[in-house]
């Protein structure tokens, strides 16, 4: 048999390659493979890392340090309901000098008190120190920490005073270069060493004339200066200052001083409006205190000048003490009556409580450390009482109506007026007239927004909270002295949960969320069957005609208008000519006609459709074509009708295909914001959706709102939604995927 050759055309040459010529085809074709599969490769790698660089900025935003500036102190609050319990205590007599509490200790065998040690050393004869959780206050416990009350005491001033006031700033250098050499014949003991470096650093960088280096210190011989210092403030402090005072005016200082003990709080509301040059103050300054400066030019430099144990003392009489623990010390100034209620081999007499008033930082300092009380422990009574001090009648009417705080009384509501607004139709009551009453967690969670309001003043992005803790540490305490660097992750439980709000900080996506789930639910069910059904009508039922074809055609094109021209179909069909559809008022579900508002859920559902119903016909139609036709002819010659073929054999054969293509439609539709700002989506909305025809949002929305805003918070909030969003978007593909999959296995 002879071997066929090729027949040469009419230029006498093979159609063929051969020899040379076939291995250098096959060369340029493998080239040509490579080429490509290199620049899938390439394309890939890019689609990677542009997800990568997109998950990173995410997450870079989601997460990282914040520097949060209360409006009211939170532990300030908590603070004054244990200080309203203790001063509020039968047999408690309070004043704001420690002499008074001193000489009423010593002249009452049943007395028991607190003060600084300073005033124990002066009065040691008629009182007697108690030791606390077996530590005697001395200076060696000081020093090791052992002692449980130790505390440091400050002065306070302001770059303006040190710089008007010539007297000022140098007795504070003399005061910071003798302070340590003098504070124990007062009473108290020196700071430590690196808080005294600090204070003395931090006269230096008040006084940059001066040309010293970090490190360097100087004295300033004070003869021959003259001028008028004023000193207010805490108790605590006032022997140290006037001791210090008097030393330098031997020490050759003419001029006019004073010297006022009023307590801490005092003495700093008068530095802070500018009626001292200095606070003496026992506790570190308060977020609110700053501001208060802040508001009047003055900004607070802190100087640490000495420590102090505060002393628990009784009469020097009372042989039955000699020890305390500190659960004991609660009982005595708060719940008990008599000393055998405390311990039963105490004796059974009246305690009597000599304690520093309201405006001492002692009894901050005293009710801070021994009662350990945080503003989330408090119980809802109290937390009830400190809402009602802080807000306005008016506004606590309303958070009332919104949900009442106990089941069987009013705070803020007239009983009266309650029971005639709960008495309207069920439509027009408030939701307080039938909602659970709030609890403990609740009233917390509105104290937090109504009354302490954190605001984000500075934000670090998840980088630089990693790499450069110090630096942002050093930077938050130097710009924000009364801040609080936390780490925040804006992506929690809280913000999943919580409805939208015009403050970042209590903002969440809870309405957002169920305004795209409704949106969602109504594309695909509007979707889903008539694309279904348009793709089996044109796969397997319509003919190969012009109108046909024109129909293909234009289904074809459809899917590639852009988004907002459906917003403005959806616009002018479902929102404007079907309003009474669309907004419910054709079932009754708005009370009047005229009221009917046609942006609602229903009208978003039924746009998103139409955008992805082109997507759905063509995926569809895609999925029948590869079904095999012998199926079809199989079907038929068993003697099945045409649509039992299509339902039974071919329909669920192509299911996974169709579904493939209904995830991408509906993906596509969960991100798109054009078509539904057009339809009239709300940007600010907190009322979650109850049904099709509720006004509404999404979460793209959402997020487009909070990136368009200003402030750098809602850039981190958008980032967190973000996030839920693609959480959103995985599930419900997930969900969809399991399903394809069931029904591909069933079709096996």
């Amino acid at each position: 048999m002879n071997k066929m050759q090729p027949t040469p055309n009419q230029s006498g040459t093979t159609p063929f390659p051969e020899g040379e010529a076939l291995k250098g085809q096959i060369q340029w074709r493998h080239r040509q493979g490579l080429a490509w599969r290199l620049l899938f490769v390439a394309a890939l790698l890019v689609a990677i890392a542009s997800l990568i660089a997109l998950l990173y900025n995410i997450l870079n935003d989601s997460f990282g340090y914040v520097v949060v500036i209360n409006k009211v102190d939170p532990q300030r609050l908590a603070l004054n309901v244990v200080e309203e319990q203790i001063l509020n205590t039968a047999n408690t007599f309070p004043s704001e000098d420690d002499f008074d509490l001193a000489n009423g200790i010593a002249n009452d065998p049943n007395g028991i008190g607190f003060f600084g040690i300073a005033y124990y050393q002066q009065n040691s004869e008629t009182l007697k120190l108690l030791a606390v959780d077996g530590v005697m206050p001395n200076a060696e416990t000081s020093a090791a920490g052992e002692y449980p009350f130790i505390r440091p005491l400050y002065l306070y001033t302001a770059d303006s005073v040190l710089q008007n006031n010539q007297a000022a700033n140098i007795f504070l250098n003399y005061l910071l270069n003798n302070v340590n050499s003098e504070i124990e014949t007062v009473g108290y003991f020196p700071a430590a060493s690196e808080a005294y470096a600090a204070a003395q650093q931090r006269w230096l960088s008040a006084n940059p004339g001066l040309g010293l280096q970090s490190g360097q210190w100087v004295s300033i011989d004070p003869e021959g200066m003259a001028g008028n210092i004023r000193v207010v403030g805490s108790s605590t402090v006032f022997p140290l200052t006037q001791h210090m005072l008097e030393q330098y005016q031997e020490a050759g200082f003419a001029g006019n001083f004073g010297n006022e003990s009023v307590g801490s709080s005092a003495g700093l509301a008068a530095f802070c409006s500018g009626q001292a040059d200095f606070a003496a103050s026992s506790r570190p300054i308060q977020s609110g205190e700053i501001e208060a400066c802040r508001n009047n030019g003055r900004f607070p430099l802190e100087f640490q000048i000495g420590t102090d144990a505060l002393a628990i003392v009784v009469n020097n009489q009372n042989s039955a003490i000699n020890e305390v623990s500190t659960e004991q010390l609660q009982q005595i100034f708060t719940t008990a009556t008599s000393w055998n209620e405390v311990d039963e081999a105490w004796p059974a007499q009246a305690i009597q409580r000599y304690i520093p008033g309201a405006d001492s930082g002692t009894l901050d300092f005293f009710a801070e450390a021994v009662y350990q009380t945080t503003l989330a422990s408090l119980a809802k009574d109290d937390l009830v009482r400190l809402l009602a001090t802080n807000i306005s009648t008016g506004r606590g009417r309303a958070l009332e109506r919104e949900q009442r705080f106990y089941d069987s009384a009013l705070v803020f509501e007239d009983p009266a007026a309650w029971n005639e607004v709960c008495a309207a139709p069920a439509g027009e009551r408030p939701s307080g007239c039938t909602a659970e009453p709030r609890n403990q967690e609740e009233v917390y969670d509105l104290l937090l927004a109504e009354v302490i309001q954190p605001d984000v003043v500075k934000v670090y992005n998840l980088q630089n909270s990693l790499l450069n803790r110090a630096a942002i540490a050093a930077e938050a305490t130097a710009l924000y002295p009364n801040g609080e660097l936390t780490f925040r992750s804006w992506l929690s439980a809280d913000f999943i949960v919580d409805p939208q709000s015009s403050t970042p900080e209590f903002a969440g996506v809870r309405t957002a969320i169920f305004g795209s789930l409704w949106v969602i639910f109504i594309t695909i069910l509007f979707s889903f069957p008539i694309g279904v059904g348009a793709a089996i009508y044109l796969e397997e039922y319509a003919a190969d005609n012009r109108l046909n074809r024109i129909l293909q055609t234009n289904i074809n094109n459809l899917a590639g208008v852009p988004s907002i021209i459906y917003g403005m179909l959806g616009l002018a069909i479902f929102v404007r000519v079907l309003e009474q559809l669309t907004s419910g008022a054709i079932f009754g579900a708005v009370e009047s006609t005229a009221s009917a508002n046609g942006r609602t859920i229903l009208s978003a559902g039924l746009t998103l459709g139409l955008l992805i119903l082109p997507l759905i016909i063509i995926n569809a139609q895609e999925a029948l074509r590869a079904v095999s036709n012998s199926l079809r002819q199989a079907g038929l010659a068993l003697g099945a009708t045409k649509w039992q073929t299509t339902w039974y054999h071919v329909l669920p054969s192509a299911l996974p295909g169709i579904l493939t293509g209904t995830i991408l439609a509906v993906s596509r539709a969960i991100g798109e914001t054009a078509p539904l700002v057009v339809v009239g989506a709300s940007t600010f909305i907190t009322v979650d959706p109850s049904g099709p025809f509720s006004k509404f949002t999404t979460l793209p929305i959402q997020i487009y709102q909070w990136t368009s805003r200003p402030q750098a918070e809602f850039r981190n909030i958008a980032a967190a939604a973000i996030i839920v969003l693609l959480a959103m978007l995985l599930s419900l593909n997930a969900s969809a995927i399991i399903l394809r999959n069931r029904y591909s296995t069933r079709s096996i």
